[in-house]
């Protein structure tokens, strides 16, 4: 069996017995959590959560973007139009983690340079190989944006080891 048939086989099994129908476009816990790519790091997963209760955004290292603050405002711009405003009242949490991958390729400024939208001499300050300064980094960056006016942001660190997080920044 291949992954699709897998995939198809599992969702057929969700849609008989798991789907639920009274879920809102907006997350219960009016909550947006910015994570990795990483397969040990689900947000769901490792903070205890429902279904429902947050949205998930998620790329390599979990860093904020010029492209994540994009999807941000859009996300905004759409809880707007379903008349659930994306402000006062929201939290965005960035969840970094040990051990992730984006280290091993911290020294491929061709890499990251146009990930981040940054020069190359602009890399060091991405803190790509330290997830409590990148966590500051990330934060900062969000909150300094004038588009996300009016939303909670902090900030945890996912130990992979133990499976706790660690607050870097409060909201």
């Amino acid at each position: 069996m291949n992954v699709l048939d897998l995939l198809i086989r599992r969702n057929r099994r969700f849609a008989g017995t798991r789907i639920d129908r009274d879920l809102r476009m907006r997350p219960g816990l009016s909550a947006i959590v910015i994570g990795c790519f990483d397969p040990r790091v689900d947000p769901a997963i490792v903070l205890g959560l429902e279904p429902g209760e947050i949205g998930v955004l998620r790329n390599v290292g979990g860093r904020v973007t010029p492209h994540t603050i994009e999807e941000l405002v859009m996300l905004r711009e759409v809880a707007r139009a379903a008349e659930s405003d994306l402000g006062p009242g929201w939290d965005i949490v960035v969840l970094h983690h040990t051990d992730c991958g984006i280290r091993k390729i911290r020294d491929r400024d061709d890499l990251l340079a146009p990930y981040f939208a940054v020069p190359a001499e602009g890399l060091p300050g991405k803190a790509v190989g330290d997830p409590r300064a990148a966590v500051a980094e990330d934060v900062a960056a969000l909150r300094a944006e004038p588009r996300l006016a009016g939303i909670r942001i902090s900030g945890l660190v996912y130990d992979v080891i133990t499976g706790l997080v660690d607050t870097v920044v409060a909201p």
